[in-house]
């Protein structure tokens, strides 16, 4: 863990040295403040970049070591594969506002991954080195492609594929030696088959095939968008940098004021005045991303929006604000508190009186109810909308009164749990299912528990 965190520290170094230079030996804080908020742009952006270079430097040089094979789970080769699991880790949190986004290919084929054209990708986990993305694939929320499987002491790695125009739906696997074909889905949460034809369609864990009618939509604004509408889509990717600035202005903004208080009431009244400071510029943190928010998007509502709109990019724009500015400064510390409840109201989401809430991840806000007294246990995922044939569907989702969703499950648009309901942990509750006052439920997809 060191040199994970060593890591982001040496890409900072240059920007540390430059404050240093900048501020010097002034003692007035408005001309201090002044050289600060000037610098922290720049710097800002420098520090991100060089991040995002060493980090593909490590990487590299990591997966020099990490062929397909069974590998004891102690060796270089476990060393190795950890470091670049984490590496990867870290940068769907610190390099955000790169993921869900044009430069997603050219940032996963410069760690080692071959990513054909037009290739759509969120936030993949995965060995770059071992992993395949054919044309106009789509790789939806926290999928794995390529992970490292551990069993008996041993460590089984193996090259994973995704083929032409398939899709991976959020937290899928496309696990070592799988082929997902062309034209193929695998679903939330679900497993790619070790036997798979092209054109098919699996769900659950182990996955297990369904029946699929893919939608044709406007080509133009699925798979063959006009210039102009890559470079709209291009504008709008850039303003996600704004949220990332912000947060550095805020650090200013604390950085001096606590120098400020230190400076002139000590280190007692500097202490005193801390909480108060961050906690101030948390709830700043969070105003702003709400302000994002209704003048980014105004109100959800069901809809279907294809990917080449501006409605989705703005979404994203929107998202980049939740994970890079409020969740940083005061969301993560409001988890599991009456206050998280409070903000995510601010946002549109309809919760009731007394509800236990240990997650953000409601994407679309005013499509989610939540009855009083409720639970939604941590890494819980809401989700109000899905992207099968790179179209985006969002309709609404009612959680009943005292109803319970079990740690890291999925509920899926449409669906509706009764009063008292109970849907067990790491669990999948399917696009429009409902289940009856006070029933349990269990699995991935849910049946009776």
């Amino acid at each position: 863990m060191p040199l994970l965190t060593g890591l982001f520290a040496v890409s900072a170094a240059p920007a540390v040295a430059v404050l240093y230079l900048l501020i010097g030996h002034t003692r007035a804080y408005s001309s201090v403040f002044d050289r600060v908020i000037a610098a922290s742009v720049p710097l800002a952006l420098l520090t991100m970049g060089l991040y995002a270079l060493l980090l593909v430097a490590v990487v590299r040089l990591a997966s020099r070591r990490i062929r397909p094979g069974l590998h004891p789970a102690r060796g270089r080769v476990a060393w190795c594969v950890w470091l670049v699991h984490n590496l990867m880790n870290s940068a769907r949190s610190q390099l955000f506002p790169l993921y869900a986004s044009l430069l997603t290919p050219i940032w996963l084929r410069l760690l080692g991954a071959k990513v054909g054209r037009g290739v759509e990708a969120s936030t993949v986990l995965a060995l770059p080195g071992l992993m395949r993305v054919d044309d106009h694939a789509f790789l939806a929320d926290d999928t794995l492609v390529a992970p490292f499987e551990i069993r008996g002491g041993w460590l089984h790695l193996g090259r994973a594929s995704v083929g032409k125009r398939s899709f991976v739906g959020n937290s899928g696997i496309v696990a070592p030696g799988r082929i997902l074909p062309d034209d193929s889905l695998v679903g939330v949460l679900a497993d790619t088959p070790a036997q798979a034809e092209p054109g098919g369609s699996w769900l659950g864990r182990p996955g297990f095939a369904v029946r699929r009618s893919p939608e044709q939509g406007d080509t133009a604004r699925t798979y063959a968008p006009a210039t102009g509408l890559v470079l709209a889509r291009s504008a709008v990717e850039t303003c996600r940098l704004l949220p990332v600035l912000v947060t550095v202005l805020l650090g200013d903004l604390l950085a001096t004021g606590l120098q400020a208080a230190f400076d002139r009431y000590g280190l007692d009244g500097c202490a005193a005045l801390a909480g108060l400071l961050m906690l101030a510029l948390g709830v700043t943190a969070c105003l702003i991303t709400t302000a994002a928010k209704w003048l980014l998007l105004g109100r959800f509502r069901e809809a279907q929006q294809p990917l080449w709109s501006s409605f989705v990019w703005r979404n994203e724009l929107f998202d980049t604000f939740v994970e890079e500015l409020a969740m940083p400064w005061l969301g993560g510390t409001l988890i599991g508190t009456p206050f998280l409840n409070t903000w995510l109201r601010s946002l549109g989401a309809k919760i009731g009186r007394g509800v236990w809430c240990e997650t953000h991840w409601l994407p679309e806000t005013d499509l989610v109810r939540v009855g009083d007294g409720a639970t939604l246990n941590r890494g819980v995922v809401v989700q109000t909308h899905l992207f099968h044939d790179r179209l985006m569907r969002m309709e609404t989702i009612d959680i009943g009164p005292g109803a319970t969703v079990g740690p890291h499950s999925i509920v899926l648009l449409g669906s509706t749990l009764g009063a008292g309901a109970t849907v067990g942990p790491s669990s999948l509750v399917m696009r429009g299912e409902s289940l009856p006052d006070g029933s349990r439920w269990l699995g991935n997809p849910v049946a009776r528990w």
